[in-house]
Parts: C-alpha cells; structure tokens; sequence
C-alpha cells in the first residue's frame, strides 16, 4: 500500500500529496502520524535550502473530510483519544504554517473539520469550482481543533467564523472567495496546473525576502504599530545584508530577469 502522504520535491518545490482518497483524506490516526513526518521531513529540508516552496494537495475528489469519525465512534475514551492525538497534530500545523518558504494548497472538493486548518494554513489558497467547506465540529456536539477556529476567524472575521461553525452551512467555492478563505478559482482539470505553476514562481523568487514577509504579515495583527515599525526595519536590513538584494537590485538595473536561485 502506497504512504498515507506523498513528499516529492521537484525543482525546489515540495509537493505534498494527502493520499488516502478512498478515505476521504480523514486524519486519522495513520493520516495524522504520517502528516507530523512529513512536516517535520519539510521543515529540515527547508533548513538545508532544498525547497522553496511548498505546495499541498489531495488524491481523489475529496481534499480532507476532516477527523475520523468512525474512530471516534470506536473509541471508548473519547476525551482521552482527543487528548493523546491533538497536540502532535497541533505541533505539525503550527511548524508547517510558519515555515519560512511560501506555502500554497490546491483544494478540490468536501473540506470539513480539522481538513480546512490543513488547507487554509497556508499562505495563497486555491480551490476548484466544485470544492464545498463545512464546518461539521458541532453538528456531532465537538468544538474546533487544527487550527481551525483561528484561520477562519483570521480571514474571514468572527462574525462570518461563528457562522461556519455554529450553523454547518457548507459554503461553495464561490462564497468561500467572497469570505476570503480562498484567493482564486479553477475549474477542476485546471486547478493543480494553476497551484503548480504559482508554486514554481514562488520558488524561484526571493524567498529570503517572501520568508521574512510572511512572517512580518503573520505576526502583524499581535503587535502596535510601532512594534511592526521595529520588525520592519529589523527585516529590511537582514534583506539588505543578504545575496537576494544585491541581485534584485542588479537584474533591475541591468533589466534582466533575477536569478534569486543563486543568490544567497
């Protein structure tokens, strides 16, 4: 049997694959330990400067359901399966939402429960035409988990956040773009194309530079306005110390394309 999730990477890109699509893509307990290796796989090659960009997807015509309900079921220590599982996927989401490359996700079809804090972490979401999000946590009397409470609060506001997950009204593509939860649309045979394609941009920009603005527009909302001043000016002169600016400011000169590849 093929790995629960998939990790190549290709010209600089990690291409991560959730690979359980007659499942669903559930994190379950198989699916979650084999989420926190890869994480840990990317966050080791992202220190060597292997990748540069991460892209995320899914197998089949689901993304991710969210948790393994049939688990839940099974079990008869729900609390205590809760309280063994969460924090090591906690840990995974936390170190894969604050990598220091740009990370994309491609989402096609259902994403519910802890599947939106997988899809959603990333820095620029796309879906296709035919995904659907629904919350689904309190519908079997559970409150959220993976992030999930934070993300949408983030992006789409407390309002709209309480919404989602009071109600579970699966939202469409299309309300999801409206929500901001999603940056673009494509129709299903285009999607994985159109990630690809952002996710090699991204990898042969500065990712030096993206690295630090990711984390200046991560941490942005937690401090005052002088405080983001100071990370600010902290960032601009590690940027202006590094190989990236020296060749961005020479390839603007010179008007050629940058090489950032080879720039360190």
């Amino acid at each position: 049997m093929s790995p629960p999730i998939l990790l190549e990477i290709r010209d600089a890109v990690a291409h991560v694959t959730l690979n359980r699509p007659e499942q669903a893509n559930v994190l379950n307990d198989e699916m979650s330990a084999a989420f926190m290796e890869t994480v840990e796989a990317l966050a080791r090659a992202c220190a060597q400067g292997q990748v540069r960009a991460v892209l995320l997807s899914a197998k089949g015509p689901h993304f991710c359901a969210g948790g393994d309900i049939s688990g839940f079921v099974a079990s008869d220590d729900l609390a205590g399966l809760m309280d063994q599982g969460i924090p090591p996927l906690h840990r995974a989401i936390h170190t894969l939402s604050t990598l220091p490359v740009p990370v994309v996700s491609a989402v096609n079809g259902s994403l519910g429960g802890g599947g939106i804090g997988v899809a959603l972490c990333a820095d620029l979401v796309l879906a296709s035409s035919s995904m659907k999000l629904r919350g689904g946590y309190s519908a079997i009397g559970l409150s959220p988990d993976v992030g999930v409470s934070w993300v949408l609060t983030r992006l789409a506001g407390p309002m709209r956040a309480k919404h989602i997950l009071f109600t579970n009204t699966p939202l469409t593509a299309r309300q999801c773009l409206a929500a901001g939860l999603v940056l673009e649309i494509h129709e299903d045979d285009q999607l994985m194309p159109a990630a690809e394609k952002l996710a090699r941009s991204l990898a042969a920009g500065a990712t030096g530079a993206l690295g630090r603005i990711k984390a200046l527009v991560d941490q942005a909302a937690h401090h005052s306005l002088l405080d983001q001043l100071s990370r600010e000016h902290h960032a601009m002169v590690v940027s202006g110390a590094g190989g990236e600016a020296g060749e961005g400011v020479r390839a603007f000169m010179e008007k050629r394309p940058p090489r950032f590849k080879q720039a360190r």
